[in-house]
């Protein structure tokens, strides 16, 4: 009888709770859709008690069916703790038969006498263009995986041996300015259109001279999106963003950056009884090149002349400042630090000038950068930390210090000045009883013991006869220092030699930097870190052969390597080694199976590849 009460008490608890919940509307709906596609718009309410349910009138859309009802519940205990939850689900079929932007229906939930309305996002319909024979491929594009989206299976899947043409996989450029001033920052995007299954995309931004570059991070994997394009529905992603810091002036170029693309396309041939007892695949990856367009920027000087107290920062920013202690003793250390704050080139900046009072004993400033890179430029705050220790006691004046930057939306510079401050300074240990006097008590009396005795006794004389000057001693000790000094000479100019010769040190160096980088893979594997296992260890075979063969990284390529490897008289055998196992690393990232098996094997085989290729080029 108790049991059952205690089942009662708890029901109505979960229900006075679920009733006591605040009742929300969640709206599901594709971002963009095709004209004429079918798709679903689902509302989701976060409790089952609803007493009434409405939405708005379709504008644009064209509704087929609904609402279809579904409902769900849970129930948990965690940690001796009991939750529960249920929800209903409104589903509605519609279709469009117009592009444009359109807003989803807003719905109306009434629930214990409460009434919540949801939002109304927006659907970009896109024209019916040709995107493809809107196969169920996947698309999309990842470094270190797939980006997969609702769009992905509109991605036309060929067939083995299709052409892939300029206008089915390109990247265009963009340029957030195409005139700026020197230092100001410019944000560069790289976007990928495409009609094909892409399933990887490798490239990136080479070193460039005149520009100070910082690429923006993506926070999570790129999303495939569809856009109208010159009269087709492309799947597009933003693929990298790069900010960069014209660092000349004049017409400076960007130039063109290679990237590595692999397609998958449909292997119609393939026997369905090979596939089915793993002889093949439907599937087949194809390698692409896109190149992605140079970029040219045309960069004006900083107005002249510039101001003495000029910074070097251009950008927005704001000054603070804050001295602590403002009273201490002598030979104690006060602190004035100096917060810089906005949008520029905050890594560029130049600590601003202290004029510290003369008795004051000053040290180089401490910076610290709380910054992070965005579309304008690094965002966020440098702290400037100078340390001071008055010598002397008295009262000082530490006057304002200005910071001057330039605003290049205003095309002038201005001047921030920070809060002056009274310095109160008492006498310390070891301190002087006046500003004006330059010895303290202590220091005084050590003059006292300055002077030491001349020595006394009964003086040692030397003789003629035991002069060092011409004796055995002398000569041997001079000969020696002359070896020594031609040793020293011989080793000295081989060890400038050796280290005069960057490639030959570069190329010795190779296998070790390699093993360090396996080293790194390996603990990766041990901790079945798979995608930052595979990305080391072809960090170990391309910065291998980079190294040894003097192969700059915007030229590595499999076809180079191959080249250069076959110069050195390698063998064919060996070459399709490595260039199998750096295909084999690239594919593993992606396919299905056991993780610690597949790195172990090619854990394995790169380790092998680079010992044996060591061994064949020192013979060589």
């Amino acid at each position: 009888m108790k049991k059952n009460r205690f089942v009662i008490l708890f029901s109505l608890l979960m229900i006075m709770s679920s009733l006591m919940a605040q009742v929300t509307i969640r709206v599901q709906a594709p971002s963009e859709v095709i004209q004429g596609d079918r798709f679903r718009i689902a509302y989701i309410v976060n409790t089952s008690d609803v007493d009434d349910f409405r939405i708005d009138a379709f504008e644009g859309l064209v509704e087929l069916y609904g609402p279809s009802r579904s409902q769900s519940s849970s129930y948990s205990i965690i940690n001796g703790k009991a939750t529960s939850s249920s929800s209903v689900t409104f589903t509605y079929t519609v279709t469009t038969d117009k592009a444009g932007t359109f807003r989803v229906p807003a719905a109306t939930v009434t629930s214990g006498g409460k009434t919540v309305k949801s939002a109304s996002p927006q659907i970009t319909v896109l024209p019916g263009g040709s995107a493809g024979s809107g196969g169920s491929g996947q698309g999309g594009a990842g470094q270190g995986g797939q980006a997969h989206s609702q769009q992905a299976d509109r991605m036309r899947t060929q067939s083995v041996g299709d052409r892939i043409g300029s206008k089915d996989l390109f990247i265009a450029v963009t340029a957030s300015k195409k005139r700026v001033f020197e230092q100001e920052a410019v944000l560069l995007t790289y976007k990928l259109y495409t009609l094909v299954n892409v399933s990887e995309l490798m490239g990136k931004m080479p070193e460039l001279d005149g520009f100070h570059v910082q690429e923006i991070n993506r926070q999570k994997q790129p999303e495939l999106k569809m856009e109208h394009y010159n009269g087709k529905n492309y799947g597009t992603v933003v693929w990298s963003q790069y900010v960069v810091f014209p660092q000349q002036t004049g017409e400076l170029k960007i130039p063109e950056i290679k990237y590595e693309a692999t397609v998958i396309q449909q292997n119609r041939s393939a026997d369905p009884f090979d596939i089915f007892f793993g002889g093949g695949s439907m599937m087949q990856e194809v390698k692409k090149t896109v190149m992605a367009p140079a970029v040219t920027l045309h960069v004006d000087a900083l107005p002249t002349p510039k101001p003495s107290n000029f910074s070097g920062a251009v950008g927005k920013f704001s000054l603070s400042s804050s001295l602590t202690p403002q009273a201490l003793k002598s030979n104690d250390a006060t602190t004035l630090r100096l917060r810089v704050s906005g949008t520029g080139n905050m890594k560029l900046m130049n600590a601003p000038e202290v004029a510290w009072p003369k008795d004051f004993e000053r040290y180089d400033p401490k910076t610290e950068e709380k910054t992070k890179i965005g579309p304008n430029g690094s965002t966020g705050e440098v702290l400037f930390d100078y340390i001071a220790v008055p010598r002397h006691q008295g009262k000082y004046e530490l006057p304002p210090v200005e910071f001057c930057y330039f605003d290049p939306d205003a095309r002038a510079y201005k001047t921030l000045t920070s809060e002056g401050y009274t310095i109160d300074v008492a006498k310390g240990k070891g301190g002087s009883a006046s500003s004006g006097s330059n010895l303290s008590k202590e220091e005084i009396e050590m003059l006292n013991s300055d002077i030491r005795f001349i020595k006394t006794g009964t003086p040692t004389y030397q003789t003629g006869d035991s002069a060092f000057f011409g004796s055995r001693r002398y000569w041997a000790y001079y000969i020696g220092s002359l070896l020594a000094f031609i040793v020293l000479a011989v080793a000295f100019r081989r060890y400038m030699v050796a280290n005069a010769d960057l490639v030959g040190r570069r190329g010795r160096k190779a296998s070790k930097a390699a093993t360090k980088r396996l080293k790194v893979a390996r603990k990766l594997m041990q901790q079945n870190d798979a995608t930052a296992f595979y990305e080391e260890t072809m960090k170990a075979l391309w910065g291998y052969v980079s190294d040894k063969l003097n192969i700059p990284v915007s030229e590595l390529s499999k076809d180079n390597v191959r080249d250069k490897l076959t110069d050195r008289n390698i063998s064919e055998t060996l070459i399709t080694q490595f260039l199998t196992t750096l295909d084999d690393c690239e594919f593993a990232r992606f396919a299905p199976g056991d993780p610690a098996a597949t790195m172990d094997k090619i854990y394995a085989s790169a380790e092998e590849v680079i010992n044996k290729m060591e061994g064949e080029l020192k013979r060589k």
